[in-house]
This record gives structure tokens, sequence and C-alpha cells, in this order.
């Protein structure tokens, strides 16, 4: 296969002169190694939505259906890859590997690295602000390459130009890229509360352990993430609610949304706890009477002194105004002798 690709390349490049863009084919195969036989497809890849251009029927033409395409077969041929360099890994380590090598931010780099940034067609606000451009085109490369050359020659591609020359697979799949921390940073720097709660636990039919975990933002539930760990379902449940607070705005709303509450909750002023010690119930009413008739008494022990004082000077006064005060009753002469009487007798006795 190898050589038949080879053989195709020498004629294409025998044509080479003879063709009207012949700088763009000779640029494509400075990034993907073959001359392109339709250079449609290409010119497609490379031309941003930005530009507005429109066929004869007044369709719009763009890189977007190439992207889409690209992105599948890229899967495709990645996994493909992956699958026979790590004999024997398990499903999720696969999984975490391919994603590594064909992340946004990966393709972004290679785009840039390899020049395909420098080939595509957009309006300059798009360049600028577009973080995604380049990996989009990348995509969209790959699109293009499977229609014009078939699968083969996008796996000769992915293996000889990127994954040979750019990209080290052991060192990205084992590089560890901790999601979770990622997530702890964004929630800490928003004062957003994070929870990682456990969804299920339990053994699959092997007997390995797997673990369930749910991403919950301020109470919004997030992504979850099935593991044979903690640790590795923690991880997935993070990197898809880090993905999805990135794609869905409506999501990052909820979650705001929710935080405005319960800071608008903890702000409100609390009341006092009423007093359940039944002494201090009883006393405080004597204590505000003291407080209201500071005239007269500072403490209950000087109120009491006070009213028992009060008390004798009035029964004293009461007394002496009886002694003083003469009877209503007149006493007989009879009365007086018999009184003198009995006195002088008790004097003899």
């Amino acid at each position: 296969m190898l050589n038949n690709f080879m053989l195709i390349n020498i004629i294409d490049r025998i044509r080479l002169p003879f063709r009207k863009d012949k700088e763009l084919y000779s640029s494509l195969y400075a990034i993907i190694g073959f001359y392109p036989h339709n250079i449609t497809y290409y010119k497609t890849a490379l031309l941003h939505k930005s530009i507005r251009h429109r066929n004869n029927k007044g369709k719009p033409i763009n890189n977007e259906r190439l992207e889409f395409l690209g992105d599948a077969v890229l899967d495709c041929a990645v996994g493909d890859i992956v699958f026979r360099h790590f004999p024997g890994k398990r499903e999720g380590f696969l999984t975490n590997t391919r994603s590594k090598l064909v992340q946004r931010e990966t393709l972004n780099k290679l785009a840039k690295e390899m020049g395909v940034c420098d080939l595509i067609l957009s309006s300059g606000r798009s360049n600028t602000h577009n973080s995604y451009l380049g990996g989009n085109a990348f995509e969209a490369l790959v699109g293009a390459l499977y229609l014009d050359r078939g699968y083969d020659a996008c796996m000769t591609f992915i293996k000889k130009r990127i994954l040979t020359n750019m990209i080290n697979i052991d060192k990205v799949a084992y590089k560890e890229v901790n999601f979770k921390s990622k997530l702890i940073e964004w929630t800490q720097k928003n004062k957003v509360k994070l929870e990682f709660k456990l969804i299920k636990g339990g053994k699959d039919k092997d007997g390995n352990p797997v673990f369930s975990y749910q991403v919950l933002l301020e109470g919004v539930c997030g992504c979850s993430g099935d593991g044979f760990s903690k640790k590795e379902s923690q991880q997935k449940a993070a990197k898809d609610t880090l993905d999805k607070l990135k794609r869905e705005p409506q999501f990052i709303d909820k979650v705001f949304e929710a935080k405005g509450e319960r800071t608008k909750m903890e702000e409100e002023p609390v009341n006092a706890i009423p007093d359940t010690d039944e002494t201090q119930a009883f006393m405080k009413p004597v204590a505000d009477a003291l407080v209201e008739d500071d005239d007269k008494h500072e403490t209950a022990f000087r109120e009491h002194v006070f009213f028992e004082a009060e008390s004798a000077v009035e029964e004293a006064r009461t007394d002496a105004l009886s002694e003083e005060a003469p009877s209503n009753k007149k006493d007989s002469r009879e009365d007086i002798i018999a009184a003198a009487e009995a006195a002088a007798f008790e004097e003899e006795n």
C-alpha cells in the first residue's frame, strides 16, 4: 500500500508544474504528505464561514461539513491506532488516551505548527478571536483527505506525519491531566460550592469494583462519570462538567443563579435565639422594671430592703397615731376604781 502511495505521489509531482494552484498543492503536500487529486475538497476545508462564500445556487460554502466528517474519521483512526499500540489496556485508559490526542487544544497546536493556520481563508476578526479556528480547519482537512484519498491515506497521515514526528503517543497516554483539580480551581476562583456525589458503587460482572460520581455545582447537577476507581470516575465527571460549562451558557446561568440564592440567604440578618433558661426568662422582666425605675433602686435586693423599711416606718407611724388618737369610748367611775384595786392587789402579791 505504501509503495502504491509513493508511485501516485511521483506521478502527481510530475504533473505539479502544470497545475493552476501549484503553490497550494505544494503547501498541502508539506502538511499531509500527499498531492491532492481533487483540490476543491481542500479549498473548502480551508474556507471559514466568516468569508460568507456562496455557490452558484446561493448556498453557503464553508468547512463546517468537512469538519464534522474529519472529526469522525479522526476518532476512528486514532482509536484504531491507540487500540493496537496499547494491547491489554482497559477501555477507560484507551478512551482517555484517544481524547487527549484529538482534544481541541492538541489540534489547535498541530494546525499552527504544521502551517494549516497560514492557509485558512477567514475574516481578520474571526482569525483573531476564534481560538478553535485552527483545530476546526485541521479536522476539515482530514475530512477532505478522506474524501480525496480514502481511509488508508488518513491512517498514513496520522501515523507517519502526526504520531511519529509531532506527538509521542506514550507520553500523551501517561501524562496525568487532573481535570478535578482544574474544576476545583475554577470553583474556588468563582466562589462556587462544589460537591462530588457518589451515585452508585459496586462490582461489574467480572468482579471489578466500579464507581459512579456526579458533580454538583451549588446543588445543580453537572455530569457524571464511571470508572474502576473513585479517582477515575471523578476525573471523568470533572472533565465532562468542564466541557459542559464551555458549551452550555444556560448551565452556567443556573449555577450562578443558585449561588446568588445561597449567598442572599447567608447575608440576611439572623434573629436572636430565644433563651431557654427559665430562671433568666423569669428575672428579665424584673430587671427591665428596675431599669425603667432607676430613680428608686438598682437591684432586686435593694428593692426588697426598701419595701421592708418602708413597711416598718408605716407600722410605727400607725402605732403612734393610734396612741395619740383619743379613745371614742368613755370609761365609767366604777371601771376606774376596779382597775386601781386590781393594780393594788397585784403589788401586794
